[in-house]
């Protein structure tokens, strides 16, 4: 007789299951708000910027640095010395024994170190400061120009004065100095300020050199440029000098008071200004131009 067994198995029955889902990790905003009375002040908890310690120092003891070879090197010389007299090694060098080559070479290392130091010590960094330019305030605009345009002048003398090294400022525009501001040169005769001479200026090297290359021209230190002498309205002292052409009818000139202390993102800034006040300029004298032809 066959024996069944009868496994009975209870399920549980649920007419309206409710299923458990996992939560789901969506990532939480926090919201700002406004009001300083909710919530309290917190301190910046952004990534910080990284110290350099090595430059830090360098830079706070450049004295000490510069002349740390000759420490060095005059060390490593006393204590050759001091070695070969407590060794008791004969004073007069042997070139068949290994300690006298050994002392030699330490010998030469040390006078490297003596001599790296006196030339640290010898040559420095020339510091680059602004100067105070040897002229005279000056402004001269030229008359009969609608206020459009000499409004655009004067914001982009402005706007060199404040954002560069600019301290001095010359347009000249179809045979015509337009605008001369900013510190000019002083006559020794008269102690007036010079006047810019256009017809002079227009037949110097400086201004064909830049009018044939219709790029931008930077003399970073004027004083080493033969051209100098072209420029006798800028101040005697003038550090530097941005010669901007705009477009094939005039230049800038303009006059920095600080070595090298135009940047690239300067000149760039100086092109961008210059093709407009070239694009208002000659639209102004054209129109002008149509003018004086209906008029005759």
């Amino acid at each position: 007789m066959e024996a069944r067994i009868i496994l009975q198995i209870q399920i549980p029955w649920n007419p309206n299951p409710k299923f458990s889902r996992t939560p789901l990790d969506f990532p939480r905003f926090i919201r700002a708000s406004s009001s300083s009375t909710s919530q309290k002040p917190r301190s910046y908890r952004g990534p910080k910027p990284s110290k350099n310690l090595v430059a830090d120092f360098i830079s706070k003891n450049d004295d000490l640095v510069r002349s740390l070879p000759i420490y060095v090197g005059g060390a490593s010389l006393l204590a050759v010395l001091f070695n070969r007299t407590v060794s008791g090694i004969a004073p007069v060098a042997d070139a068949s024994s290994s300690q006298s080559r050994a002392d030699l070479l330490a010998l030469g290392l040390a006078v490297t170190n003596l001599l790296t130091g006196l030339v640290w010590l010898s040559i420095r960094p020339k510091s680059i400061t602004p100067v105070q330019p040897d002229g005279v305030e000056w402004k001269v605009v030229e008359s009969g120009l609608p206020a459009s345009v000499v409004s655009e002048l004067l914001w982009a003398w402005e706007s060199f004065k404040v954002a560069t090294c600019c301290k001095s400022l010359v347009i000249v525009y179809n045979g015509i100095c337009l605008i001369q501001i900013g510190m000019v040169a002083e006559s020794p005769e008269d102690k007036k300020a010079v006047v810019v001479n256009t017809d002079k200026l227009m037949q110097g090297s400086v201004y064909r050199g830049v009018m044939k290359s219709k790029a931008q021209s930077y003399l970073a230190n004027l004083s080493l440029y033969p051209g100098r002498s072209e420029l006798p309205f800028l101040p005697a002292n003038t550090q530097a000098v941005i010669l901007q052409p705009l477009g094939d009818k005039g230049i800038a000139v303009i006059g920095g008071n600080t070595i090298r202390g135009f940047t690239s993102s300067d000149q760039a800034w100086i092109s961008s200004i210059g093709e407009k006040l070239d694009a208002t300029l000659g639209r102004y004298f054209i129109d002008s131009d149509e003018i004086s032809r209906v008029t005759v």
